[in-house]
This record gives structure tokens, C-alpha cells and sequence, in this order.
């Protein structure tokens, strides 16, 4: 077997890594994309606006939020989820898509 071999990746190549693997679903895409047109929204809305069952979105809100793209607010018996704007406006400056 061969030897491993140990990397230091910046914290800045880290990040693309996190956030990329999150968006790496076009469901997950779709998802960011609305909630920067509504702000924030509870799943339902999300249900309602994309062509995907309850159980996928809530999955797909779970790596969003594990990515720290999304944040939520329980408001039960909802959850409001809304764009964190300060990772979102990290990715975009990291990526150069002002």
C-alpha cells in the first residue's frame, strides 16, 4: 500500500471545498437561487416552487445548512430558512463573481 501523504490546504481552499460540495446539486442551486429572490421561506414554499418531494428538499436544506450556506429559524411548528449572507458573500468574493 502506498504512503499517505499529508496536505495543509489554506482555509481559503477549505472553504471552496465546503461550499462547492454543497452546491454541487442542481436541486441545492435552485434552492439558493429562490432564497435570494424571497429572502427566506419555510420548506413548503420551497416544495411549492420546485418540482421535488418534501422529504428531498428538507435533505437537501440539511446539507445547506451543514454547509453553512442557509441558516433557520424555528418558529414552530415551522422553519424559516433564509440565505446566510456573509458565507454566500464569502463564496462569491472567493469565486470572483461580484
Amino acid at each position: 500500500m502506498g504512503a499517505s501523504k499529508i496536505i495543509n490546504y489554506s482555509e481559503e481552499e477549505l472553504l471552496i471545498a465546503k461550499f462547492a460540495k454543497a452546491l454541487s446539486h442542481p436541486a441545492r442551486v435552485a434552492i439558493i437561487k429562490l432564497l435570494l429572490q424571497k429572502q427566506s421561506c419555510v420548506c413548503g414554499d420551497i416544495v411549492d416552487d420546485l418540482p421535488i418531494a418534501q422529504s428531498t428538499v428538507s435533505q437537501h436544506l440539511k446539507e445547506l445548512r451543514n454547509a453553512e450556506l442557509i441558516d433557520s429559524l424555528e418558529l414552530p411548528p415551522k422553519i424559516v430558512y433564509s440565505l446566510n449572507m456573509i458565507n454566500y458573500q464569502k463564496f462569491k468574493n472567493i469565486l470572483n463573481l461580484n
